[in-house]
């Protein structure tokens, strides 16, 4: 299949930018330009920018998810460079955690099961999924965030997301004998690093990477960084060992940290009270197997307070329970997934297997007669409930209906429904007749479930958006504003009495704790996790002292946006707790518990301040393996206490230089200034980083900013590997360009919501930068045929001052991180300039020396954003000295705004009369029927008369006046609009009137600039425009002229009646509609009607209302 000319020449296009791109890099490459040094002197206000983005994971290659958020910071770094600022952009590359080792084990098991190549079973055509389920260990397994892959074929798309890991390192171009090797996790850390590393190259990274590592031990460097770390924060008591709750993954052995998992990032495990309902015996037959045992339907509360209340038990039909042993006493009567959470929490005779001894349906249950604790009742029964859901807490619920909506109604369906009843068996004797109050609700009484439901109209068990809401407020308001009418804790606030009440029924042995995830999470091994209690090392975030230092550090930082700075202050007050160990993985030993690894988001907190010495450390291998003039082990503690945290001299046999240069390196480039992340992390790694730096560094080494952005859509779709709507960054740049990509990730978006890459918008960047290249060319080439000297013209000075305002407007935008903003008025608005000049100078050509200005300045704004172009055009075709990533900010005058607003009104009224033009002459154009057509020339509208009155009067005048004096400037309002009437009416006109005919008159005109001036000021209630319009248009006659293909144009008074005469019989027309301030009116004639003074008026107004 060929490919079109118009193809073709598009990937000509491309291509030149590619093998720009190509030589600038290894230019920049050649001088060093990323190697950033430390200066003598402390740096002072914007002399230095040190910026970082998150290591990526190295599972895979890097996508344009990665790109985009990277790309905040690149500009920024970018930008900070161009001004003359002493930037350091490092990068590293995190290996840290599970998942390499995960999908190593999956890649060898797959291989010890189908072969070296493997062949897998055929997928069946219902299944829906791309593999069988021959082992559990794969189950799920295929949810690896950071792995890419191309484009599917909608069948393969539509074949579902599991795919084996074989097939995963397939999708990366790999061959069946390089697949074996990645057996290894080590070969993950060699082979994927330096792709990226290459990658972003290419990207056009300004990254100084002597400065690049990876983690895990494989680094010592950065291993026995970590491990002083950990330390440190041990001493300070920041790390203990404790018996916590937490989200583990049965397969691995672990905990699951967010970073560990495939889904349920941010999920937190969920206390339960778990109340022990003992069957009272005898016993059923399908429960005579548990004779001589204690046996409990155990039923998970949020609400231990409300137990008093107790009428019945609940449970679901057809819901699958089980008989687990608890110890070598007690059985709960439970769903399965609750039993494996319990016995991760220690309550299982076997440890961690849960022990079924019979497996029982609801049905088996209902009528079970029961003896709860703290209820009113003395037995209580098990009885059938609908919506119970067997994926939250143990699919058996206390029923307390007072105060559950879901129980009252559940309980009124029972009473009311006797065909209900007989269809589960149940007596009449077991259904509760009355309700026990426990909750005294100012808003609701003593029985709130009641209340509600009859004011919510709710009419059964069923009604399940209703009830909700129901509950919503219930459970809300019994909480905030309940009092406690039964029991030991009578008189007290729930607030009080819950906590209590908790207590109690633990100590009595009549309740237990229980925990399980609040959402299901899947680790990237491919189970399901549970909440297991484990006795682990901890962070201890969230602790009184140190949240106060963490707050004041957020307290002193640029986020950005309100709603980064609310998304921190919200983690803050919830994060608490962080299991800081894993026994499986890659990473570095616990220094005090080698049996322990530190988890992959505990490792990556302080790394910022190891990138400003890890040159001197690595000499540039990221691997740390280079020959180093020091050794590891003399990396002591009290090394890194000096470097980093004000620490004395140490002892040490490292070179005093040597130990000077590099707690140097880091004073100087510490702190941070920008940090740059997707939203997701503020939950986790960026508050981590807040924390430990608090703790570790002193205060005026403390981040200075963090700005995070929203994700990344493609086409205004989700970025998904599974339909093909996805994109390495080395396919980007292959299809694109560098720049072109880098163009779209600038114009994406730049807010928390998620932005959007369009294919289309780099497609054009493609030509945009390839035509202005050629464009330039031939500026240069033509330059003996500019016009040379001053710029004096009315377009000349136009167009200077849109260079100025360009550069004033792109430096806010840059400033405040608005990229998108920045590439408007710094290439797109400055380009529209640039070619509205280009056909405002007609014959007289385009002053040289604002080409060449306008050349240097476009060039410099669009450098952050698009480098190479920028360089090429720097070096190649402007013949500059130095380079344009460094070439400084262009100094601007002070734009004149009255002076832009000048030429709007011009290119405006321009606009407007070619329109009116076009519409009078196929007017003309339409004969009589029979009427012979006239010559054409003699038909041709080719003189234009422009009326102009500059001053508003009359009518208009005294209603300016009345809205200039009810008009606040500070707060850009108006007084009430009976004010105005009122004003109105004492004016002459008022007077002189009716004045329903004034209102009608007066009023839209009052509306219309009312409007105007609440967005633009005051200025929009002035008698006349701030610039003379007889003088812009009479000094741009010869444009509107040859815009509008006339022979002959005048500008005139409409004040001055002498020239009324010209109008001829129109006249009329012009009293009619007369001009005011900004609205000109123009009318057309014929040489024959203008010499003849017979006129064909046709005002634009007119023709526009027509």
């Amino acid at each position: 299949m060929t490919s079109g000319p118009d193809e073709a020449k598009s990937r000509a296009r491309r291509n030149l930018l590619l093998k720009n791109e190509s030589e600038v890099q290894q230019f920049w490459e050649e001088n060093k330009i990323f190697e950033s040094c430390p200066g003598n002197e402390p740096p002072g206000p914007g002399e230095k920018f040190f910026g970082n983005f998150p290591y990526p994971y190295m599972n895979g290659l890097l996508h344009l998810g990665h790109a985009f958020s990277l790309s905040k910071l690149e500009f920024a770094a970018a930008y900070h460079r161009l001004r003359g600022s002493n930037v350091l952009l490092p990068f590293a590359f995190h290996c840290t955690g599970m998942p390499i080792k995960a999908s190593a084990d999956k890649l060898a098991r797959e291989m010890q099961q189908y072969g070296n190549p493997p062949v897998f079973p055929a997928a069946k055509e219902d299944s829906g999924s791309a593999m069988t389920d021959d082992s559990q260990s794969d189950q799920g397994a295929d949810v690896i965030p950071d792995k890419f892959k191309g484009k599917k074929s909608k069948a393969t798309a539509k074949a579902g997301a599991q795919k084996y890991q074989w097939e995963i390192m397939k999708s990366f171009a790999l061959k069946d004998e390089e697949i074996a090797k990645f057996q290894d996790p080590y070969h993950w850390l060699t082979y994927f690093p330096p792709l990226a590393k290459d990658v972003l190259k290419k990207f056009g990274l300004g990254c100084d990477w002597r400065r690049s590592f990876i983690t895990t031990d494989m680094n010592p460097f950065y291993d026995a960084f970590v491990k002083w770390q950990m330390r440190k924060l041990k001493k300070l008591g920041k790390v203990v060992k404790d018996m916590r709750y937490t989200i583990y993954s049965p397969l691995d052995g672990q905990p699951c940290a967010d970073h560990d998992r495939a889904t349920g990032e941010g999920v937190q495990p969920q206390e339960y009270v778990l109340i022990k309902m003992e069957v009272i015996p005898p016993f059923p037959t399908k429960l005579k197997i548990l004779e001589g045992r204690k046996v409990y339907l155990a039923a998970a509360t949020l609400r231990p307070e409300t137990m008093y209340g107790q009428t019945n038990c609940w449970v679901l039909p057809d819901g699958v329970y089980g008989a687990f042993e608890i110890n070598e006493t007690d059985v709960f009567i439970i769903t399965a997934r609750a039993a494996v959470n319990l016995a991760y929490q220690h309550l299982s005779r076997v440890p961690e297997k849960p022990t079924c001894l019979c497996e029982l349906s609801g049905n088996d249950l209902i009528g079970l007669p029961l003896k709860s604790p703290l209820a009113f009742n003395g037995t209580i029964y098990a009885l059938p409930m609908l919506t119970i859901l067997t994926d939250k807490g143990t699919g058996i619920v206390t029923s307390v209906p007072s105060d559950s909506p879901d129980d009252f109604m559940a309980l009124q369906d029972l009473l009311a429904k006797p065909a209900l009843r007989d269809k589960y068996g149940v007596k009449d004797e077991w259904v509760p007749k009355d309700i026990v109050p426990v909750i005294h609700i100012p808003e609701f009484g003593l029985k709130s479930a009641e209340k509600v439901c009859h004011d919510l109209k709710i009419k059964s068990q069923n009604d399940r958006e209703k009830l909700a809401e129901a509950k919503r407020m219930t459970y809300l308001k019994g909480f905030t504003d309940g009092t406690m009418i039964i029991g030991e804790f009578s008189g007290r606030k729930v607030q009080e009495a819950k906590p209590l009440i908790k207590h109690k029924l633990l100590k009595e042995g009549t309740a237990v704790l229980y925990s399980e995830p609040e959402k299901k999470v899947m680790s990237r091994s491919g189970d399901e996790c549970v909440v297991a209690l484990t006795d682990q090392w901890y962070i201890t975030y969230g602790e009184a002292e140190w949240k106060q230092q963490a707050a004041r550090c957020l307290d002193g930082m640029n986020t950005y946006s309100a709603e980064t700075r609310n998304g921190f202050e919200h983690t803050l007050g919830w994060l608490n707790q962080w299991a800081c160990s894993r026994s499986f993985g890659l990473g570095t030993r616990i220094p005090w518990d080698e049996q322990f690894l530190v988890e992959s988001l505990s490792d990556s907190t302080l790394y910022m301040a190891y990138y400003t010495i890890a040159h001197l450390l690595q000499k540039g291998d990221m691997y740390g393996r280079a020959m180093s003039t020091i050794r590891v082990e003399e990396m002591t503690d009290e090394v890194w206490d000096y470097v980093f945290c004000d620490g004395p001299a140490p002892k040490s046999n490292i070179p005093p230089a040597l130990l000077n240069q590099m707690k140097q390196e880091f004073e100087y480039w510490y702190p941070f200034d920008l940090r740059v992340s997707g939203k997701d992390l503020i939950q986790n790694h960026l508050t981590f980083c807040i924390y430990n730096h608090a703790a570790l560094l002193p205060e005026h080494h403390w981040p200075r900013g963090f700005r995070c952005n929203g994700h990344l859509m493609l086409n205004s779709e989700k970025m998904s590997k599974s339909t093909g709507n996805f994109l390495t960054l080395e396919e980007a740049i292959t299809e694109y360009s560098s720049d072109a990509t880098r163009f779209a990730l600038a114009d994406a978006g730049d807010g928390m919501d998620d932005a959007n890459f369009v294919t289309e918008t780099a497609n054009s960047a493609i030509m945009r930068l390839t035509k202005e290249i050629s464009w330039m060319e031939d500026v240069i080439h033509n330059e003996s045929s500019l016009r040379a000297g001053p710029g004096t013209t009315y377009a000349d000075r136009v167009f200077a001052n849109e260079i100025n305002i360009a550069i004033k407007e792109t430096e806010k935008s840059y400033n405040a991180f608005m990229f998108r903003d920045a590439l408007k008025s710094g290439f797109y608005d400055l380009q529209l300039a640039r070619d509205e000049y280009r056909l405002s100078c007609g014959a007289a050509g385009m002053n040289r020396d604002l080409l060449w200005r306008f050349m240097d300045i476009q060039t410099r704004l669009i450098t952050p954003i698009c480098p190479h172009y920028a360089e090429h055009v720097w070096q190649n075709i402007l013949k500059k000295e130095g380079f344009a990533i460094k070439a400084g900010w262009p100094a601007a005058d002070t734009p004149d705004p009255t002076l832009r607003m000048a030429n709007k009104y011009l290119q405006d009224s321009i606009v407007s009369m070619r329109k009116l033009l076009q519409k009078q002459e196929s007017g003309s154009k339409k004969l009589k029927k029979g009427a012979a057509p006239s010559p054409s020339v003699e038909n041709k509208m080719s003189v234009g008369l422009i009326y102009v009155n500059e001053n508003y009067c009359g009518w208009k005048e005294q209603c300016l006046r009345v809205l200039q004096s009810k008009f606040d400037i500070d707060q850009r309002s108006f007084a009430p609009d009976q004010e105005i009437i009122d004003a109105l009416k004492n004016c002459s006109i008022g007077q002189e009137m009716n004045f329903k005919q004034v209102q009608k008159l007066c009023m839209p005109f009052i509306r219309f600039k009312k409007d105007e001036a609440r967005e633009v000021g005051p200025q929009a209630l002035h008698l006349k425009l701030p610039f003379g319009e007889m003088d812009v248009l009479q000094e741009n006659l010869e444009l509107i002229r040859k815009q509008l293909g006339l022979e002959h144009v005048e500008v005139l008074s409409a004040c001055d009646e002498a020239t009324h005469a010209k109008a001829g019989e129109s006249v009329k027309l012009l009293n009619q509609n007369p001009p005011s301030p900004g609205d000109p009116v123009t009318i057309f004639l014929t040489r024959q009607q203008f010499e003849g003074n017979k006129v064909t008026v046709i005002t634009i107004r007119d023709s526009l209302m027509t």
